[in-house]
C-alpha cells in the first residue's frame, strides 16, 4: 500500500484557511467549515459581516443594490433614452420634408435691432458647446460599446472612451458654472404669462401663417429655459456627486445619481434636438440674432411683436 504524507506546511495553510472561512460568515448564518448554501444565501441578500479591511462598506461581500442599478440601465435607460434620440430626429427630419423653414413674410428692411449682448452671447455659445461635448463624450459612453468598438478597433477604441471619460469630468463642472450663471441672468426673461398661453393655442406659428404675438422670449423658448434649469440642475447635482467621490459616498448613492444623471442628460439631449432644429433649419434668421446680436426689423416684427413694440417705443427692458 503507497502512503503519502502531507507536508507540514500544507497542514497549516489548509488549517488557517478553514478558521478564515468560519470567521467570515455573516452574522446571521450559523455555518461551519466550508461556506456553503446557506452563507452564500445571507450574502446575496445583502448581509454584512466582518473584515479586517478597512473603509466603507468593507464588510459587505456582493452590492445586491448593484445588481438592481444594472438592471434598471441596461434594460430601461439605454434603450428607452436611444428609442427617444432615434424617434426625435426622425420626427423633426419628416416635419422638415413637409413644412420646410419657417420663411419671413416680408422681405428684410436691413433695419437691425440689438436682441442679446455679448456677454449672453459668450455665455450662451460657452454652454452650449460644452453641452455639445458632454452629449457627445456621455453617449459615447453609454452607446460606444454596442458600435464603436468595432469599428475604431479596440487600442483606438481605448484612448477614445478614456478621452471621453476625462472630457466628461473635467468639463462637467464648467458646464454647472456656465449654466448657473445663464439661469440667474435669463430667469427674468422666461415668467410665463397670458400671451404664452395664447402662443401655445396657436402651436407657436410653426405651422401655417399665424404669427402669435410674443415678448421678448415666446413660450417654447420658455419651455426649453425651465426643462434646462429643472432638468439641468438635477444632472448638475448628481454629476458632482459622481465626479467628486471623496465626500463619503456610497456605492448605492453613486448609483442613484448615476440613473438621475442618464436619464436627466438624456431628456436633455432630446429636447436640444426641437431646440437646435428651431434655431436654425427651422426659422429663417433666427441664428442671426445669437451670432452677431443683431436682429432684423422684420423677423423681431414676425416673431416677436410686443418685444419690438417695447424696443421701437423705448419701453425695451431685456437689456439692463
Amino acid at each position: 500500500m503507497l502512503r503519502f504524507k502531507l507536508p507540514p506546511l500544507f497542514l497549516l495553510l489548509a488549517a488557517l484557511l478553514f478558521s478564515n472561512l468560519a470567521m467570515a460568515t455573516p452574522s446571521d448564518a450559523k455555518v461551519a467549515g466550508f461556506a456553503g448554501a446557506d452563507y452564500w444565501n445571507v450574502v446575496k441578500q445583502g448581509d454584512q459581516g466582518s473584515t479586517q479591511a478597512q473603509g466603507q462598506e468593507a464588510g459587505q461581500l456582493i452590492n445586491v443594490a448593484g445588481e438592481e442599478w444594472r438592471l434598471w440601465r441596461n434594460q430601461w435607460v439605454t434603450p428607452a433614452g436611444a428609442y427617444a434620440i432615434g424617434g426625435t430626429l426622425a420626427i423633426l427630419a419628416i416635419f422638415y420634408l413637409i413644412v420646410g423653414q419657417k420663411k419671413l413674410d416680408a422681405p428684410r428692411s436691413g433695419e437691425l435691432i440689438e436682441r442679446w449682448k455679448r456677454l449672453d452671447r459668450a455665455n450662451h455659445w460657452t454652454v452650449a458647446i460644452l453641452f455639445i461635448i458632454l452629449a457627445v463624450s456621455g453617449l459615447s459612453l453609454l452607446y460606444g460599446k454596442f458600435f464603436l468598438r468595432d469599428v475604431l478597433g479596440d487600442s483606438l477604441w481605448a484612448n477614445y472612451i478614456m478621452l471621453c471619460k476625462l472630457a466628461h469630468n473635467y468639463l462637467g463642472p464648467l458646464f454647472v458654472l456656465g449654466l448657473l450663471f445663464m439661469i440667474v441672468r435669463w430667469m427674468k426673461h422666461n415668467i410665463f404669462n397670458g400671451t404664452d398661453i395664447v402662443w401655445f393655442l396657436k402651436g407657436g406659428g410653426i405651422v401655417g401663417k399665424a404669427h402669435p404675438s410674443a415678448g421678448y422670449m415666446n413660450g417654447g423658448e420658455k419651455i426649453w429655459f425651465w426643462l434646462l434649469t429643472i432638468v439641468g440642475l438635477v444632472v448638475c447635482a448628481s454629476g458632482l456627486v459622481m465626479d467628486f467621490q471623496n465626500f463619503g459616498q456610497d456605492r448605492e448613492t453613486m448609483q442613484i445619481a448615476n440613473l438621475l444623471h442618464g436619464v436627466g442628460s438624456l431628456i436633455l439631449i432630446v429636447g436640444s434636438f426641437g431646440h437646435i432644429y428651431i434655431g436654425t433649419l427651422g426659422t429663417e434668421g433666427a441664428l442671426e440674432g445669437m451670432k452677431t446680436g443683431y436682429v432684423d426689423e422684420t423677423w423681431a416684427k414676425q416673431h416677436h411683436d410686443l418685444w419690438y413694440e417695447e424696443v421701437k417705443n423705448g419701453n425695451d427692458k431685456s437689456s439692463s
